[in-house]
């Protein structure tokens, strides 16, 4: 079969010719529908040598949609032909956090040297992968799979994100989103389906920040150094109740810190090297500063349940297997709007 692999620290990624997998004893095979292409892979691929954690060559792609192709022995709980979303940071299933359903934060997946597919487990960039338990897949039912496959990552960490903060969203209250990319377009549209909060996004073109007002945005501000005085001006000078930047980048944390408001929440979702000074003094008074990971199967479930209901709509381009390379080429160079999604088998 096809697979989209990194094969060598500094190289990019690589169309190439893999054996077909089959299911041990508790796994399920997937026909690969749709893979979602992520700015966290673009992070893995920048790592120097020493800091990858796992062996090479990976098949990448950890949003993955597929149909029930085959499964291992002990499986019933799905049929051939099911077509379900992968719930991608995979866990040991029995710690206490795992037991809750929060896999995202199982307290034994590094001892154990358990890791995602697509970020360390063969991922869904390829015509077919295997799933190393059923609990880890969700049906989507009657949902478009393209639309759906970016919800597994770039529609649960948002989701997971702003569910610690509905307690502040509340009518009148102000939400800033920076980085209206794969992730923010998505979390602009959740925060309008699950608040009532006025929401002012910020991002670098003028292209993004249309599809910022298209998606629901109150207000689009363009992220440069005066991003700051002019969302303070948008919120009377007061900030806002919770700042999400799925950038993390130096520029955009400082920018967080700029326009928190007094007993703020703050949510620092991005992978891009920035870090938000914590201690008395560095932030307003009672600000919340929290760095989260994806989220949990009941948020995912949560998450297709708005997408069945039509609350959430991703704004994708397509690309064939044999074009994911320039898939990440586009992404890397800031010229993809929306999510980019690889078609393994179409």
């Amino acid at each position: 079969m096809k697979a989209v692999q990194y094969r060598a620290v500094g190289a990019a990624p690589e169309v190439v010719t893999v054996p077909d997998p089959e299911p041990g004893p508790g796994q399920v095979l997937l026909k690969v529908t749709a893979a979602g292409v992520c700015h966290s892979d673009i992070a893995v691929m920048s790592w120097p040598a020493d800091q990858v954690p796992f062996p090479l060559p990976l098949t990448l792609g950890h949003e993955g949609v597929g149909t029930v192709a085959a499964l291992g022995d002990g499986v019933d709980a799905f049929g051939i032909g099911d077509s379900v979303a992968v719930y991608g940071p995979w866990g040991c299933g029995t710690c206490v956090n795992c037991a809750e359903g929060k896999e995202n934060y199982c307290l034994r997946a590094k001892e154990l040297g358990i890791m995602p597919p697509g970020l360390g487990a063969p991922g869904a960039m390829a015509e077919y992968m295997v799933v190393d338990d059923p609990r880890h897949l969700v049906p989507i039912g009657d949902l478009d799979p393209v639309r759906t496959v970016p919800l597994t990552d770039a529609g649960l960490t948002p989701y997971h994100a702003i569910v610690r903060s509905l307690a502040k969203l509340v009518p009148g209250s102000t939400a800033v989103v920076i980085g209206t990319g794969g992730l923010g377009h998505v979390a602009i549209q959740l925060l309008r389906a699950m608040t009532s909060t006025r929401v002012i996004a910020l991002d670098v073109t003028e292209e993004k920040l249309d599809l910022a007002r298209t998606v629901g945005a109150h207000e689009a501000v363009l992220s440069d150094e005066k991003a700051a005085a002019r969302v303070m001006e948008l919120t009377g000078g007061l900030g806002a109740q919770v700042v999400l930047d799925f950038v993390g980048a130096p520029p955009t944390v400082r920018t967080v810190g700029a326009v928190a408001r007094v007993d703020g929440d703050v949510t620092i979702v991005g992978i891009g090297g920035g870090a938000l000074p914590v201690g008395f003094g560095s932030l307003p008074y009672g600000t919340t500063v929290c760095a989260p990971y994806w989220g949990s199967r009941k948020e995912l479930a949560e998450v297709l349940d708005l997408a069945h209901a039509g609350a959430v709509d991703v704004h994708v381009e397509t690309y064939s297997i044999d074009e994911a390379p320039l898939a990440y080429e586009r992404l890397h160079d800031g010229r993809i709007n929306g999510r980019a999604v690889i078609l393994p088998n179409g």
